[in-house]
Order: C-alpha cells, then structure tokens, then sequence
C-alpha cells in the first residue's frame, strides 16, 4: 500500500476507530456495529486467505442481499481480490458467460441459485471451491466454514487503484462486458453523494436495490463513508420497505419505477411513515415525485446521468432545481459533448457524452480493444447522446446508434442480446428489439419479428423463448409480426424507421 493510497477496507478502518460503537448494519434480526462489521470482514478476509484467494483472485457471488454479501465487499478489499457479483436475474447460459470469462477462483451462492450454480459446476474446472450461504438443499461447502478464519497478518498490499470490482453491463454485441471497477473510482463515485447529500453518521440507508447493481453499490458505499447505517434486505418489497422506512428512519434510498410509486402506494393511509425520508435519487415519472414531494415535503428527489463504467452518476441535481435534466457535472466529474469526430460542440446540440475524472473505469475485463475505443482520447465515451444548456445542465437525448439500450425498471438491455436469442428460433428469419415506453416500468421490450416462409409461431412462443435461455427481465412484452423488415439504401437494417413505425405498444 503506497503513501497516498486509500482502499474501502480504509473506510472501514476508520469507521472502526471513530465510530466503533454506532450501528453500521441492519438485517433481519442482526444489529452490527461498526467495531463488530470490522471484524466479521477480517475472519472473512482471514477464512478466505485459507482457502487459497490471493491478491488479485476473482471471486464470484449469485445472492441476494444479505449481510454475508456485504462483508464479502470487505473482505476483498482487504485481501486484494477482485468481487465479482452476478446478476441474480442471470440464468444457465448468462451465469456460465461471468465465470468463464473471470475464471473465479471461488464461488459463492445464495440458497436460491445453488441449483444453477451446480448445474454449471462441471464445466467450471478452474473454480476451486463452491460455497453455499445459508441452509441450502445442496451439499455445497458452508459459508460458515469462512467466517472461522482466525490467523490474521498485515492487510495486502493493495492500491487504490487495484480492480476491486468487475461488474457486468448489458451485452451491445450479444455478450455482457464486465466493467472493471478500482478502489479509487469507486471511493470518488460514492463520495459525490456523501457530499451533495450531506450524509452523515445518522443516516439511514434501505439496502432494497440489488448490490451487483452499481445504484445499490455506491449507495451502500456512500453511507458507509458517512459513518451511517444500511438497512439490508434480501430484495424490493414494497410493503416491507413502508414498514422499514417507518421503523429505521430511513433517510436515503435508490428507486427504479415502479418502486416509489408502491412504497407510496402502501403509505397512502399513513403517509408520516414516509417521514423520515430526505433524499431519494434513482428514476421515476414527474407525477410520482409530485406525490413523494406531498407526502414527505423534506425530502429531494436528485436527478441524474450515469453509468457502471463511471462508477455512478457523473451528474446530479435536485429534480426541482431544472426539471427534466439530470443535473450539473458532479464534484469529481468532467463532463463534455463531442461530435463524431470527437470534436466539442458548442451549448444546446447534441452530441456523445464523454467523460473524465477518477470515477471512470480501468477497461473491460478481457476486452483491450473495446477499452481502447471506449477510452480513446482520455476521455470515457459513453455511446449516449445529451447536450449542455448555457447553465451547464446536461439534458439525455437518448442513445447513440453504436449503442441502443433498454432499461425497463431500471435495468440495462442490449437490443442484441434479446435478437440473437430470437433469430435462434427455426421460425423466426429476422428480428429488430425496440423500447417502447411503459407507464409503469418506465421502458418495455418490443419485437418486431418476420417469420419465415412456411413457418408458424405465437406472439407468446416468441416470449416464452427467449425467458427460457436469458434473464427473464430481458423478455419481450410486445411482439409484432412483419412481412417484411425496412432497409436503408446501403442494404442495412433501418432500426430508426422500425422504431417510427412500431414504437408504441401496440
């Protein structure tokens, strides 16, 4: 560890000496102090040295939240690994892609992915050791056996600027790239929230968005550098968010549609169970803003633009401050507008959105090329279109062509990925995936489909297809079916006319 390094297991260090005493985590029944957290991350740290980890190792995890995942953040910092989280969406072929491509050296599952995880375990020679959280119906190696670590040396000799995460962002070319994610950029991203937010040992984070999410990440990381407290629970339920809203104080919490929408749902008889509640930040429709602002007039909704390869937002505002942007550059953000040639364009017209700062990501796992190009010029090129006001606002104008994207409930899907499933089926000749938008989820998959001569297929077949080989969050909702697909003159697929003429859900 050099002079002016500074990693997460730092930050728990230093929540360990100055704010010993305070809780740190809420879960189920278990109340953790800071003191307590530092611990459990040093057993780990130590039970996982046992069992072969060294620096640089990845480690992969398919769970749920819970508090074993987060001392698994911990523990890699401390040790130098590399987490790599799942998304628990993934199914067969997805998971398989994560963990041949990380080649893990140890694999960690929740109760309810152990039978995906043993069902890929043949294949997976290069991972030595399977473990299972919980009281799962599969002879997996126990967690348990890992918190037993006992023999303690110096903490590795790790920089902040050593991967320490590599999450998986949605496939552009049909397969997921994983971002590579340092200490130090992470550190940066979750920081501009303690900042903007005031975040401080009294507040109260609800752990409900996924944390191999990047949202659910950074805010865990970002209350963590506060000295606060995370609630943790296993997944999003809206009346049990109401009821811990109610019962922590909860302060901060991430949201996708629709779920602040349930939460106020759940809290319209009661609304001061939403009291506590002082800074929300995520996406949502202006209406159901509306309503959280009149049901809890304390609390900010924040606005902003980010992306796993920043390490979170880049830009932030308050939603009331400009509605329909997503704010100003962030505290340790650059943010720009190029041409196609990478040239800057002048305030008010559309262009990439580029960016730089320590936020910005290593590479892609594996994938030196695409980094190159991704990062060609020092800056991070985003493949999303945006222009600048004169005020310095930035406003999203949607997708580049090079990267069309999806984000139904919050989620990132690849229009390629969901086609070259599609195409797989006998009966289907070609296909275009559009987002068409949905007043609850915010976006919704649609497809259209040309059949192929003499060939026969359902609306629901197509559907049910494609949920059987990828995440089921990645599904159509809407197909449509098509003599024929249009082209521009140079014989390619013209997807800006598809979306003209199919862009709705009907």
């Amino acid at each position: 560890m050099g002079l002016r390094d500074f990693t997460i297991y730092d930050v728990i260090l230093r929540n360990q000496r100055h704010a010993s005493g305070q809780l740190a985590f809420v879960s189920g029944q278990e109340r953790i102090t800071h003191a307590e957290f530092a611990t459990r991350v040093d057993r780990l740290a130590s039970g996982l040295g046992q069992a072969g980890v060294l620096p640089g190792d990845r480690i992969a995890v398919l769970a749920d939240n819970c508090l074993e995942y987060v001392c698994l953040y911990g523990a890699v910092a401390r040790i130098g690994a590399v987490l790599v989280p799942i998304n628990s969406r993934a199914i067969g072929d997805e998971i398989h892609h994560v963990l041949s491509d990380t080649e893990p050296r140890l694999v960690v599952a929740g109760d309810s992915y152990q039978d995906a995880i043993v069902a890929l375990r043949g294949g997976l020679t290069f991972v030595e050791h399977f473990f299972s959280l919980g009281n799962g119906p599969i002879a997996l190696e126990p967690f348990s056996l890992l918190m037993q670590g006992q023999t303690l040396g110096p903490p590795a000799d790790v920089s902040d600027t050593s991967p320490y995460v590599i999450l998986y962002t949605a496939a552009v070319d049909g397969r997921p790239r994983g971002a590579v994610l340092t200490h130090r950029s992470l550190i940066a991203g979750s920081m501009q929230l303690t900042h903007y937010w005031r975040m401080g040992a009294n507040d109260v984070n609800l752990c409900a968005l996924p944390l191999f999410h990047l949202a659910g990440l950074t805010l865990l990381l970002a209350t963590l550098q506060a000295g606060g407290m995370s609630v943790v629970v296993p997944r999003f339920e809206a009346q049990a968010a109401a009821h811990t809203i109610r019962r922590e104080r909860v302060t901060t919490m991430g949201v996708f549609p629709p779920m602040l929408g349930r939460v106020l749902d759940c809290a319209a008889n009661s609304p001061a169970d939403l009291s506590s509640l002082r800074t929300l930040t995520g996406l949502d429709t202006p209406e159901t803003i509306a309503r959280l602002e009149k049901v809890c007039p304390d609390a900010r909704f924040w606005s902003g633009y980010g992306q796993s390869e920043v390490s979170g937002y880049v830009s932030l505002g308050k939603f009331r401050e400009r509605p329909g942007s997503a704010g100003r550059a962030a505290l340790h953000s650059n943010v720009a507008i190029v041409d196609e040639f990478d040239n800057p364009v002048p305030p008010g017209q559309t262009g990439e959105i580029v960016v730089r700062g320590p936020g910005v990501f290593q590479g892609y796992w594996n994938r030196p090329t695409e980094t190159a190009e991704t990062l060609r010029g020092n800056w991070h090129h985003s493949g999303d279109l945006g222009r600048l006001d004169d005020d310095g606002y930035l406003w999203f104008e949607g997708r580049s062509p090079a990267k069309e994207l999806i984000k139904p409930g919050g989620e990132n899907v690849y229009p390629a990925e969901v086609e070259r499933v599609i195409v797989q089926h006998p009966a289907i000749a070609q296909a275009v995936v559009i987002g068409v938008p949905d007043a609850e989820w915010g976006e919704a998959i649609k497809a259209v489909c040309m059949i192929r001569a003499g060939h026969q297929i359902s609306e629901q077949a197509v559907i049910e297809f494609v949920a059987a080989r990828i995440a089921r969050h990645k599904k159509p909702r809407f197909v449509v079916f098509v003599d024929a697909l249009p082209v521009t003159s140079a014989g390619i697929m013209d997807r800006t006319k598809v979306k003209t003429d199919y862009g709705t859900q009907q």
